[in-house]
């Protein structure tokens, strides 16, 4: 009884971060119309913010609540994998022809920018493995790296999305930015956004109690059950992209909340951990699962690059044409995640 219980419980924290991402999606679309800000950035940085948020308040509360950075730590990695994964699920759901063939440079801008972070946060787990440059400071000059990245990259977006706004003065209208409606989005963005917050809370610790009751270790609870949990509200946003017609921004948004996972969220992990850097005290597993979102992120930037190169010589976007329900990549994707799944759990 104790441990349905517990599942019940798990499952109502989800529905709450699920309805949440809902009016999440609604208020940012508003808010990047509103401003007059490219939707390239403006979507990216808060559907990847706002979607990320069960990460970090799962992350934060699981180590100052719970004393568990493995829980924060799987969670991290683990949506990491859960969001590639969403690319594969979307990409059989897309009956257009390959979905990654329906997206722009930018969007493998941001691939390559997933896989240097990841990859940043995989050799540090490595580093404090083995004992190479671990630095026993409060705060790793790993972690302080990788905020760095974070930054730089959204700088790099930042750049990118104004020199295309300014390409496009002479035909766009300006939008004011006080105009009716932005401050009941910007309402709605925070309210939504506190709720996931709440229920991420509470994921912290229901998270540990599912581990201890099980008997599980709180690497795989973490990677699996917590990330999946605080990865639906990624999962809501890309199927309602492409109800609208807009792949690009599901693509988009899942790699750039990959980026956040490990430049900010991470970072916040660090600040919260108070016992030392939070790459000793957490499970060597985390290494397999950040190979495997390298390896996952791969697949997704060869797939975009060959439908870029593509298009570029004028061929016809995608390589199995409307009707087909697979592309190699989706099943790549599929089936490294179960690969996943199934090594961390042997592993821990």
């Amino acid at each position: 009884m104790e441990s349905l219980l517990l599942w019940l419980q798990l499952a109502g924290m989800t529905l709450i971060i699920l309805v949440s991402s809902k009016y999440l999606v609604k208020s940012a679309d508003i808010i990047a119309d509103k401003t007059g800000m490219g939707r390239s950035f403006v979507g990216v940085l808060l559907l990847a913010t706002a979607t990320s948020l069960p990460e970090l308040a799962t992350g934060v509360s699981s180590i100052m609540l719970v004393g568990q950075p493995d829980l924060a730590a799987g969670d991290a990695f683990g949506s990491n994998i859960f969001n590639l994964l969403i690319i594969g699920i979307i990409d059989l759901a897309w009956k257009n022809g390959p979905i990654l063939g329906y997206v722009e440079k930018d969007s493998l801008v941001v691939a390559f920018a997933g896989i240097a972070v990841i990859g940043i946060a995989t050799l540090a787990l490595l580093f404090y493995w083995l004992g190479i440059f671990a630095v026993n400071t409060y705060v790793s000059p790993m972690s302080i790296l990788l905020l760095l990245v974070f930054f730089s990259i959204m700088y790099m977006m930042f750049r990118n999305d104004k020199q295309n706004r300014e390409d496009l003065n002479d035909t766009e209208e300006s939008i004011q930015p006080d105009s009716p409606g932005l401050s009941n989005a910007s309402f709605m963005y925070m309210c939504s956004a506190g709720l996931m917050v709440l229920a991420s809370v509470f994921l912290a610790t229901i998270g540990d109690s599912i581990a201890e009751t099980m008997g599980w270790h709180a690497s795989f609870v973490g990677t699996q059950f917590l990330a999946f949990s605080t990865s639906l509200p990624e999962l809501a946003t890309s199927f309602a992209a492409l109800r609208i017609g807009a792949p690009e921004l599901a693509i988009s948004n899942l790699l750039g909340s990959n980026i956040f996972n490990m430049g900010f969220v991470l970072f916040i992990d660090e600040l919260a951990y108070t016992s030392g850097p939070i790459w000793s005290s957490v499970s060597h597993v985390h290494i397999f699962t950040g190979g495997i979102a390298i390896l996952m992120t791969i697949v997704v930037s060869i797939s975009i690059s060959h439908n870029l190169r593509k298009q570029s010589s004028h061929s016809t976007v995608g390589t199995s044409g409307p009707g087909r329900t697979w592309t190699l990549e989706s099943l790549a994707l599929i089936l490294l995640y179960v690969v996943a799944s199934i090594s961390i759990f042997s592993l821990s």
